[in-house]
């Protein structure tokens, strides 16, 4: 579409207009937040049709002088963001360097080059042939007194300070214990346990002994826990006895008992009780007689690409994929906090989330190699008390989960302007709504933008995501993650113009990019059958779909193959509904995910073929049990149908799609919608 001159002057005018609605609010004026929405809506109401979606932010002297991007553009002599992130992609090797350089990686032996293509091409890439290293030796470069965790707890207004020295030396002693007790070089530790300092401690040490951490949520069962296990060859398990969040019990060292863990390290729920273990197993020892009393360790060093991490990101078979993390990730995760979430070593950086995500390593790794706070809650984050915590530890970069900024507003403990310290939202994990996010930038005067963060475990990031030197609109992104490169897709293969839909395919190399799997063929789920891009460019499936609209904005719209997002979490359909087919009513089913409302948290839907009479009400609630019990608790469905037959491929492939559409159409005529 051409834009009229009008156009331009009338969106000029309009950002003034919002801009001087927001200058009455910070004098003073507040006005309800429907009031702000309503203002939103009327001022931009045809803006995306021509200049892409509505600002609702926009980068200040501050962030266009000061931030780590404009910085690294002053270097270059760039002055445009764009040409920055295309200078990034058309010169990779040297771009990687620079970022290995101001994130100040610690080689214990240098790398000969950068990058070498000249084995495995683009798709299996040598990141710095020749080095030695071990990336927990970049994660302490900070000052020993500089406070590197600040922890607070449900109901409690105490908090901890950790300094890196004190990190250090529990991470060291963690790493002692591993060798003591008879631990080796390369053996598999999964940790099965909520985001503590406890965690964290031994996630590091994990790595600094040279074995490999595998990561589990702690909200999956028994029998999810002993699968991942049993893929990753894990020996031990790290875990607590149990914890309470929310006023709920959740009882961990059952779960693995249940799960036939071997041998487990728990963490007492009550330390003074910690010498009655009459329910513990023979085999597993308690935290305090696992640490050693021995606080240095030398880090065990080796090429880049040895694995340091197993997580698991489900695919679209019943097995979730194990994608290795090697010594090279987290310069990935560091970069991105350093350029897209901004991350400062005055910084104090947070975000709800858990070890067995890919974004519990990730925050360890951007915050620490950034030399940066990391602040952790050891509670639910919806609460008030998760509130006064972020305001107490002067929180200054917040990330996000949309349901979780859903559960703030729709409680509205979270008050005008209360957050005074954040500077930084980012958002990952589920689609953002605009609505809800205008109102949490609207929680601090409108001085924070939302960088909504898309990417993957088997990026060790994002690929796409925002910056702090371009204008933020709620739920929506503004270009790809520096390094790193995509196309957009139609049906047809063919590069999408504005305004519409397709499938994103990532364009190799970049440092992050995973190299093998554990558990399947890495070629064949990434590379097989992807067409080449329009310059003949080697594509990656990744499997988000896309909107790319005006002005070099994108919208997330759910995934383009049979994954699904719920809750933060991805899961496979047919990961349901071989669990749904058990059901001795079930002839066959079908599990999708949409968007009700075209944007926001996605939502299961299931459609039942029967073979047994019984009605939808009651199925639905059985079926929810068994998913609760064999996959996650997390996991809801919000529809159930019942229909004659599943539409099929002539290869009799389930047509998902066409199920996402047909209900999507059936609910827009419905009456009640």
């Amino acid at each position: 579409m051409t834009k009229k001159p009008s156009d331009k002057v009338s969106c000029e005018q309009q950002d003034k207009r919002w801009r001087q609605f927001i200058e009455r609010l910070c004098n003073g004026n507040e006005l309800p937040f429907e009031e702000h929405w309503r203002e939103f809506r009327q001022i931009y109401a045809h803006r995306q049709e021509v200049d892409g979606p509505a600002p609702a932010w926009w980068p200040g002297e501050h962030h266009l002088l000061n931030s780590n991007i404009a910085h690294f553009m002053k270097e270059l002599g760039i002055d445009n963001y764009a040409e920055l992130h295309k200078w990034s992609v058309q010169n990779r090797s040297e771009f990687w360097q620079k970022v290995i350089q101001r994130l100040g990686i610690v080689f214990s032996k240098e790398p000969a080059v950068t990058l070498d293509l000249k084995d495995g091409g683009v798709k299996d890439p040598r990141w710095l042939p020749g080095a030695e290293m071990n990336c927990v030796d970049s994660c302490f470069t900070a000052a020993a007194d500089k406070p590197a965790i600040i922890s607070g707890r449900e109901n409690s207004a105490e908090q901890t300070i950790v300094t890196y020295g004190e990190l250090e030396q529990l991470v060291n002693r963690f790493a002692n214990g591993l060798r003591e007790h008879g631990f080796e070089t390369g053996d598999n530790i999964a940790l099965y346990m909520p985001m503590t300092v406890e965690c964290v401690a031994a996630y590091i040490g994990i790595v600094r002994a040279g074995c490999r951490v595998v990561s589990i949520a702690d909200s999956f069962s028994p029998q999810e826990v002993k699968k991942r296990l049993e893929i990753a060859g894990a020996c031990a398990i790290l875990t607590v006895e149990r914890y309470t969040r929310a006023g709920r019990t959740i009882q961990l060292y059952e779960k693995i008992k249940e799960a036939g863990v071997p041998r487990a390290i728990v963490i007492p729920a009550d330390a003074a009780a910690s010498g009655d273990k009459t329910d513990w197993r023979k085999s597993d020892l308690s935290w305090d007689v696992f640490l050693s009393l021995k606080d240095t360790f030398d880090s065990v060093a080796g090429g880049p690409g040895q694995v340091s991490n197993i997580l698991f990101s489900s695919g679209t078979t019943g097995e979730p994929k194990a994608i290795p993390w090697t010594h090279l990730t987290p310069i990935k995760c560091a970069m991105d906090g350093h350029f897209h979430q901004d991350i400062h070593a005055n910084d104090i950086v947070t975000w709800p989330t858990n070890i067995g995500w890919m974004m519990g390593p990730w925050l360890i790794y951007a915050t620490f190699l950034n030399k940066a706070t990391m602040a952790l809650y050891e509670g639910a984050p919806v609460g008030e008390g998760f509130v006064r915590f972020i305001c107490d530890a002067g929180v200054t970069i917040l990330g996000v989960i949309p349901s979780i900024v859903r559960a703030w507003r729709a409680t509205d403990v979270l008050q005008w302007d209360e957050w005074q310290h954040i500077r930084i939202f980012s958002s990952t994990g589920e689609p953002s709504n605009r609505e809800d996010y205008l109102w949490l930038m609207s929680r601090t005067g409108y001085r924070a933008p939302v960088i909504e963060y898309l990417g993957g475990t088997e990026i060790g990031g994002g690929h796409l995501t925002g910056a702090v030197v371009q204008p933020a609109s709620p739920a929506a992104f503004t270009t790809p993650a520096l390094g790193i490169d995509f196309i957009i897709l139609d049906e047809k293969d063919k590069p999408v113009d504005e305004g519409q839909m397709g499938e994103l395919f990532l364009i190799p190399p970049a440092i992050g990019l995973s190299q093998k799997l554990l558990n399947k063929d890495h070629e064949e789920v990434y590379y097989a059958d992807c067409p080449a891009g329009p310059d003949g460019e080697v594509l990656r499936r990744h499997g988000d779909q896309v909107a790319r609209l005006h002005k070099t904005f994108y919208k997330a719209q759910g995934r383009a193959d049979d994954t699904m997002n719920l809750g933060g979490i991805k899961v496979s359909s047919r990961e349901l509904e071989q669990i749904m087919e058990t059901h001795e009513a079930v002839y066959e089913s079908a599990a999708i995910a949409v968007q009700p409302a075209g944007e926001g948290q996605e939502k299961l839907i299931v459609f039942v073929v029967l073979s047994a009479e019984t009605d939808a009400a009651t199925l639905k609630k059985e079926l929810g049990i068994r998913i609760a019990k064999k996959i996650n608790p997390l996991f809801k469905i919000h529809d159930l149908i019942i229909t004659r037959e599943l539409p099929r491929t002539a290869s009799n492939k389930l047509m998902r799609r066409k199920l996402r559409s047909r209900y999507i159409e059936q609910k827009s005529d419905s009456p009640s919608t």
